[in-house]
């Protein structure tokens, strides 16, 4: 038997009869497939009905015409435990998605494309949406709850408002969902902004909000631009993300939990934003830029009521009473939170190991950036012989963060957070930087914007010319390179760019929380398993190991060090440490 969702004159409709969705957002690519499970389950025992998710674009399609959705990226199964939990379902595929998610979701190779309108009815930009949408709309499809799926809605962009007014766009993305199969209620959101919600608005959308508080005048706001039909706060921020060199954002969960209530008593549909927000693994985290570039930590906790390990909090329990008073909750026990197993490993030392997985990309007349020499390419060493007898000062744009050498030595760092673009440098002869891409903005026009070295490269105010050697360095293969390559017992801190290896034992498969105080800046791997990104920079001192990546017995555990020193031991904490709080 199967149902039908609609949009009635005052509200959501289930079968005809008037439906609420208590909604949370869990990204399925920032959880661990094996946990999906069990993250969703809680969010039910918080009194959930609804669980929601974007869909990553360059998670699924990193290479043109090369789609994956298997493992992780397995939307469907997804998709199906949700309805075998009983609970409904919110896709959100975009093609946009921000979401603090590198590049805000779109490919770097359709970005890369100079004279591609993004976001707009550009032909060609909407040729690539379209083959994007149409795998999307296949997996959906099936799943929707008129078929005896979970999906009741399905988003058209996201916050469109906040960047463009393109309504042959949206009408385009329309007519692709409809023609995909998708027949359920198709929506939009914007913050409650007359300007955003008129610029993202279609008269085949119904309109959301996206907001955090002021409920009573976000959804008057709201009720002005969308007269009829259901109120919902499509995405109502209960916490707040990070970046590297920033606080760790907090909010007080009863001001939260008040402003649930209110939503709540006024009738209204909602989504927490985040009821799990889970982890940025890999190099999947995005970055800001809004006058100052800051890039996002490895975490996506978000001060979730379900934390990035999957505990429950204060959060939970207050959230939990709230929607208690106002829709059924679940009478099940709530599992308590355990500590983490704290292992040890002794490292041992793979010098040069960036050496391991680097491919020379030939010469240049001028350094290329990172889009020139390939998809998703984030660490570029560039060498050119640049000979001069005394110091001189080197300017350089970086994007983002630079090591520079002078005949193999180490003499500074080029940071672009930081505003750096100077730099004295010795005598010698020939001049290296290693650039890193440290995250791609997210949100507004600076998505897309070009990575590595721009323009030129200067010595004392004038260009230092080609020919310029470059080669990429493929960071995902970095953690096994590093198993099988020969390396050496360390007695004491190890001088990078150094791969550091170890093992220790687990009694069984548990979540783990790696220490990474003891080094500078670098990627982490244990099994395989790229957890991503580690920064002394903070706030973010630990990395989330999810549980089936361990196992009974021996586990090992990679670390690439970029920086200077490096500690020559892993540790492993019991409980995880994201930074110093701040509301």
């Amino acid at each position: 038997m199967t149902s039908r969702f609609t949009i009635g004159d005052t509200d959501f409709e289930l079968d005809g009869e008037p439906h609420r969705i208590i909604s949370g957002a869990m990204h399925y690519a920032r959880v661990h497939p094996e946990l999906w499970r069990d993250r969703i389950r809680k969010a039910r025992l918080m009194g959930l009905n609804t669980i929601e998710t974007y869909v990553m674009w360059n998670a699924h399609e990193p290479v043109q015409g090369q789609w994956d959705a298997t493992g992780a990226l397995d939307l469907g199964r997804f998709l199906d435990i949700v309805a075998e939990e009983e609970m409904h379902a919110i896709v959100r595929p975009g093609p946009y998605v921000c979401a603090e998610w590198h590049n805000g979701g779109l490919p770097t190779w359709l970005t890369a494309d100079g004279d591609l309108r993004l976001r707009s009815s550009d032909p060609r930009y909407l040729e690539a949406v379209t083959s994007y949408l149409e795998k999307v709309n296949a997996i959906v499809a099936p799943r929707q709850i008129d078929r005896g799926g979970s999906v009741i809605l399905v988003q058209i962009e996201n916050e469109y408002g906040a960047y463009g007014s393109d309504k042959a766009y949206l009408a385009e993305l329309i007519r692709v969902t409809r023609a995909g199969g998708i027949t359920v209620p198709l929506t939009q959101v914007d913050q409650p902004i007359p300007h955003m919600l008129e610029g993202g608005a279609h008269d085949g959308l119904h309109k959301t909000g996206s907001f955090g508080g002021r409920i009573d005048e976000r959804l008057a706001v709201l009720r002005e631009h969308q007269p009829t039909g259901p109120l919902m706060c499509m995405e109502f921020w209960c916490g707040w993300f990070d970046h590297w060199g920033e606080k760790h954002h907090t909010t007080t969960f009863a001001d939260s939990a008040a402003d649930l209530d209110r939503l709540l008593a006024a009738g209204a549909s909602v989504n927490i934003y985040m009821v799990h927000g889970g982890t940025n693994f890999g190099l999947t985290a995005g970055a800001n830029d809004s006058g100052r570039y800051l890039p996002m930590v490895t975490s996506y906790d978000y001060d979730s009521p379900i934390t990035e390990s999957g505990d429950i909090t204060e959060k939970f329990r207050a959230f939990r009473d709230v929607i208690a008073k106002h829709a059924p909750v679940p009478d099940e026990p709530l599992p308590e939170p355990v500590d983490a197993p704290t292992p040890t490993a002794r490292l041992e030392a793979v010098a040069s190991p960036l050496d391991l997985v680097a491919a020379g990309r030939g010469e240049f007349a001028a350094p290329p950036m990172m889009d020139e020499l390939g998809a998703d390419v984030v660490l570029v060493e560039y060498r050119v012989d640049a000979p001069l007898d005394h110091p001189a000062v080197l300017r350089a744009e970086v994007r983002d963060y630079a090591w520079v050498r002078r005949d193999g030595t180490l003499v500074g760092r080029l940071q672009r957070t930081l505003g750096d673009d100077t730099l004295i440098v010795p005598a010698g002869s020939e001049l290296s930087l290693l650039v890193e891409e440290t995250g791609r903005v997210n949100y507004d026009t600076k998505i897309g914007e070009p990575k590595g070295l721009i323009g030129d490269v200067q010595l004392d105010g004038a260009p230092v010319t080609g020919p310029w050697r470059a080669r990429t360095i493929d960071v995902p293969a970095l953690g096994a390179a590093i198993t099988d390559a020969a390396a050496t017992p360390l007695d004491g801190p190890a001088v990078g760019p150094v791969g550091l290896r170890g093992s220790f034992e687990l009694a069984a498969s548990a979540d783990l929380f790696l220490d990474t105080r003891g080094w500078g800046k670098g990627y982490a791997w244990v099994n395989g398993f790229f957890l991503g990104r580690y920064w002394r920079r903070g706030p973010q001192r630990t990395l989330y190991v999810p549980g089936p990546v361990t196992r009974t017995g021996a586990n090992e555990v990679v670390i690439v060090e970029l920086e200077e020193t490096a500690e020559p031991t892993a540790r492993f904490l019991a409980r995880p440490d994201l930074g110093h709080e701040v509301e």
